[in-house]
């Protein structure tokens, strides 16, 4: 008894019924995390010299485009759960009931993210290097979403932080439903290894990792984001060995999320060693001409009298030709 009060329970529920509405926690993890994401990147992006509102801006084309992405690698890359035998093709349309693949978010995020940069005139690397630790941060976030639907797991384990596992039943029918049931019996059926809480630990430190980096060497053109990258791709590497839930296979009997995870991880390492630029300086745009007038927004300066002619700091300063 005293050693079982040491594993950490599951919820008994992933879904509250609001009338006929329901509310399912794994939605408001992946909502809070994007808001966390959105708004922690407004403050880096401001704080880099970016113009305040850009990110909300970018985030109405990067965070559609990215849960399309997410759904359709986790529909490709498991699609015998839905086009196999006994499988539902419709079941690849029930978002709300959880299934994003990070790789297909931040492929087609990043198109998204794209789109919206160039309607405001930003270099992509430069907004991708301002929001990447609020990324991982809105990934240790969603995490939780994995705990209240009781998947993601790995093995059996005697650890203290084993995750205890319920049987889930439909109240009205008795039926077990693992997704949308209620914990009836209070003994779990299986003590695992809590592969969520690794990978959301893991994430938060990849986090403290990208904001340090980046303080401490200036990191711009991207090279932020490939630290992010490259310490998630890290972490999920080994992280995905201890899974033991269902998952396509390739090259015999490999996850595939471990192969992609070793490619992803390679190419973040590779550009972080070949891209050496300075951090960007904002405003962006070539500078202008005799004949092309700067039609840009103007960088604020100190006040001077209307003639351009004393005050303390000179003339009002115009860039040289």
């Amino acid at each position: 008894m005293t050693q079982s009060l040491a594993y950490l329970p599951s919820p008994d529920r992933g879904v509250w019924m609001l009338g006929p509405v329901p509310i399912r926690a794994y939605a408001l993890c992946i909502i809070a995390g994007i808001l966390v994401a959105v708004l922690w990147g407004e403050r880096r992006f401001v704080a880099r010299g970016g113009e305040p509102g850009t990110v909300t801006d970018v985030a109405v084309f990067a965070v559609p485009f990215g849960l399309v992405g997410g759904r359709l690698y986790h529909v490709l890359t498991d699609w015998q759960t839905y086009f196999g035998p006994g499988g539902n093709p419709v079941d690849a349309l029930r978002i709300w009931n959880g299934g994003l693949g990070i790789w297909g978010a931040i492929a087609l995020g990043a198109v998204g993210a794209w789109i919206g940069c160039r309607r405001r005139g930003v270099p992509l690397p430069f907004f991708a290097d301002a929001v990447a630790p609020g990324i991982v941060t809105a990934q240790a976030i969603g995490r939780l979403g994995n705990w209240f639907n009781q998947e993601l797991y790995g093995g059996p384990t005697t650890l203290p932080w084993g995750l205890e596992i319920y049987r889930r039943v439909d109240p009205a029918t008795g039926r077990p439903d693992a997704l949308n049931g209620i914990a009836v019996d209070p003994t779990p059926v299986a003590i695992v290894h809590p592969t969520f809480l690794y990978e959301l630990l893991w994430n938060l430190a990849v986090a403290v990792l990208v904001v340090w980096a980046d303080r401490r060497f200036r990191l711009g053109h991207g090279r932020a984001f490939a630290v992010y990258v490259a310490g998630y791709s890290l972490g999920r590497f080994f992280i995905e060995l201890m899974r033991t839930d269902p998952a396509t296979r390739v090259f015999g009997d490999v996850r595939i999320n471990v192969v992609v995870s070793a490619v992803v991880f390679v190419g973040a390492v590779a550009y972080l060693l070949l891209v050496r630029k300075p951090r960007e300086v904002p405003p962006f745009g070539p500078a202008p001409t005799d004949d092309a007038p700067d039609d840009r927004e103007a960088v604020p300066v100190d006040t001077a009298p209307a003639d351009g002619a004393g005050g303390a700091d000179g003339p009002n300063p115009k860039r040289s030709p």
